[in-house]
């Protein structure tokens, strides 16, 4: 059989570097696994999801002129929701939803609370006051400009 972009194979890694892992499939080939395509998170050591002598199912990426054929774990998994870059497998669902204003059900549960916008626009008040006054303060401890003019022989 031979191999074609787009094929989910099984393989064997038989080496792993910084960047990536090696992977025996028929035929005697190689390819490779970049670390961007191990798993569906960010991947800061390899170490972590793969060892050698594993067998790991991937798909085909790219087969080049030269024969370097390219591979993906994270493509070769059944379809699911994948995280994004800004959510990490550390995290529990209900934090990565909670964490992100663009999460519909974070702000569906926001809804039930009868005066968090008030109290929410009263906290950025207060904190735009205190802000301001310390930009203030500081302005006057530098000598700094004041709206008026910088001149004050007017």
């Amino acid at each position: 059989m031979s191999l074609e972009v787009g094929m989910v194979i099984e393989g064997k890694v038989t080496g792993i570097t910084k960047f990536g892992a090696f992977v025996d499939l028929e035929d005697g080939k190689t390819g490779m696994v970049h670390i961007s395509e191990v798993a569906p998170v960010y991947v800061n050591d390899i170490k972590d999801f793969l060892t050698e002598g594993q067998t790991v199912k991937v798909k085909v990426l790219t087969i080049g002129e030269d024969g370097k054929i390219s591979l993906s774990i994270k493509k070769a998994l059944p379809s699911q929701k994948k995280p994004t870059n800004h959510q990490s497998n550390k995290t529990s669902p209900q934090k990565q939803s909670s964490a992100r204003p663009g999460n519909y059900e974070w702000q569906s549960s926001k809804k039930n609370e009868s005066s968090s916008f008030e109290e929410m626009l009263s906290k950025f008040k207060q904190t735009s006051d205190e802000k301001m006054s310390d930009l203030k303060r500081m302005e006057n401890k530098r000598g700094g400009y004041s709206r008026r003019g910088n001149s004050s022989k007017q």
